[in-house]
């Protein structure tokens, strides 16, 4: 499974990233492996993530994420959450 996510640091910025697997890159991040941004703000919090079948689709839906402004990733964040509700609901 490949994923694009969104993180949430320590210090309230947001990272956005891909990886094909998630619960290993999370771990990464935090131990301070991960990418050069997060490793001065951790920890990090999953916030947001879609699943893809390839790899080319999950890189550019992070192409695209990382031109959102900060505004349109957290109403991004905040619809994920309301979904879920509704699927679960």
């Amino acid at each position: 499974m490949n994923v694009c996510y969104i993180l949430r640091c320590a210090d309230g910025t947001l990272y956005t990233g891909w990886t094909n697997d998630l619960e290993g890159r999370l771990k990464t991040h935090n131990a301070g492996k991960g990418g050069s941004y997060t490793r001065s703000r951790l920890p990090v919090e999953l916030v947001y993530w879609e699943a893809f079948e390839t790899k080319e689709e999950a890189m550019s839906r992070e192409w695209h994420l990382k031109r959102l402004t900060r505004q349109e990733k957290l109403r991004l964040i905040a619809g994920a959450g309301k979904k879920e509700e509704q699927d679960h609901g």
